[in-house]
C-alpha cells in the first residue's frame, strides 16, 4: 500500500474504524460493516454477547475475528481500575488479544472523558503489555503525556460521543497533529460524511464512529459514505489544498491570449 495505516505495527487499508453496538441486530451490525469497509472494529466487552451468553446470539459468529480485527473497549467503565479490569476479562475472551481501546469516563451525562483516570489507566496496561489505542479530551498535553506513557494511538473526541456535533475546536486537533507521532484518531462526535471528510483533511490517521451510522435511517449507506469521505478526506490531505487568499481573486482560466473585444 502506498499510503499506510498503521497500528501497534499492523497495517491496514481502511482508515474508518467502526463500532459494532446500536445496530437493530447483528445482521444489520454485518451489512453496515461490510460497506464501510472497516477492518477495525470496537466491542463494548460489558454490553456484547462474545460467548460468555451461551443461549444468545454472539458477535464472533456475526462479524468473525478471522476477517476484521476486533477493538475491544471499555465503554461504560467510569475508573481506571474498572477499565483495566474489563480489558483484563476482553484478553481472556479473544485468546490473548493485547488491541484494546481505553475510555474512562467522566460521568454518564456527557461521557466526556476522566483524564486523570485515563492516565492511570494506560499505565497499568502498557505495563501488562496491552497495546493501547486511548479516547481522551482534545486536550494536547495530555495528549503528549498518554503519548509517552506508551499508548499507541491517541483518539481525542470531536465532540460529545453521540452527539453528532461534529469537530468543534479543529485548532485544537491541529495542535494534537503538531506535537504528537503517534496516530491521532477522532472518535467522537462525528454526525455525518462532511465531519469525516473534516478530519481527515487535517491530517488526522483516522476516524471511528458508531453512531453516526447505526442511528442514520439507512446505517448500511451512511456506511458506505462515510467509507467515502474518509478516503476523499485522506486524498484531499496528501493532496495538499491550496492556501486561502482574501480579497485575492484568480481566475482559474488562462488570461493569456485572449481574444481583445471587437471596437465599433
Amino acid at each position: 500500500m502506498g499510503d499506510p495505516f498503521i497500528i501497534a505495527g499492523k497495517s491496514y487499508s481502511s482508515r474508518l474504524l467502526v463500532g459494532t453496538g446500536k445496530y437493530k441486530d447483528f445482521q444489520e451490525t454485518r451489512a453496515a460493516l461490510d460497506a464501510s469497509g472497516a477492518e477495525i472494529v470496537t466491542v463494548a466487552i460489558r454490553r456484547t454477547n462474545l460467548g460468555q451468553n451461551p443461549n444468545e446470539p454472539s458477535l464472533l459468529d456475526a462479524v468473525p475475528p478471522s476477517k476484521f480485527t476486533y477493538l475491544p473497549n471499555t465503554a461504560g467503565c467510569y475508573t481506571a481500575e474498572d477499565a483495566v479490569r474489563t480489558l483484563r476479562l476482553a484478553r481472556e475472551l479473544l485468546d490473548g488479544h493485547n488491541l484494546v481501546k481505553l475510555e474512562v469516563l467522566g460521568d454518564p451525562q456527557s461521557l466526556y472523558p476522566n483524564v486523570i483516570e485515563t492516565l492511570s489507566a494506560a499505565k497499568t496496561l502498557v505495563a501488562e503489555g496491552f497495546e493501547v489505542m486511548v479516547y481522551t479530551s482534545d486536550d494536547p498535553i495530555i495528549a503528549k503525556q498518554l503519548e509517552d506513557i506508551g499508548c499507541v494511538a491517541i483518539m481525542p473526541l470531536a465532540s460529545l460521543i453521540g452527539s453528532g456535533m461534529g469537530i468543534l475546536n479543529p485548532w485544537n486537533l491541529e495542535l494534537i497533529l503538531e506535537r504528537i507521532k503517534l496516530p491521532v484518531i477522532v472518535d467522537a462526535g462525528v454526525g455525518t460524511a462532511s465531519d469525516a471528510a473534516i478530519a481527515m483533511e487535517l491530517g488526522c490517521a483516522g476516524v471511528l464512529m458508531n453512531t453516526a451510522i447505526a442511528a442514520a435511517k439507512n446505517p448500511v449507506l451512511m456506511a458506505s459514505a462515510m467509507k467515502k469521505a474518509t478516503e476523499a478526506g485522506r486524498e484531499a490531505y496528501l493532496a495538499g489544498r491550496m492556501p486561502k487568499k482574501l480579497y485575492s481573486a484568480s481566475p482559474s482560466s488562462p488570461t493569456a491570449g485572449m481574444i481583445a473585444p471587437t471596437q465599433t
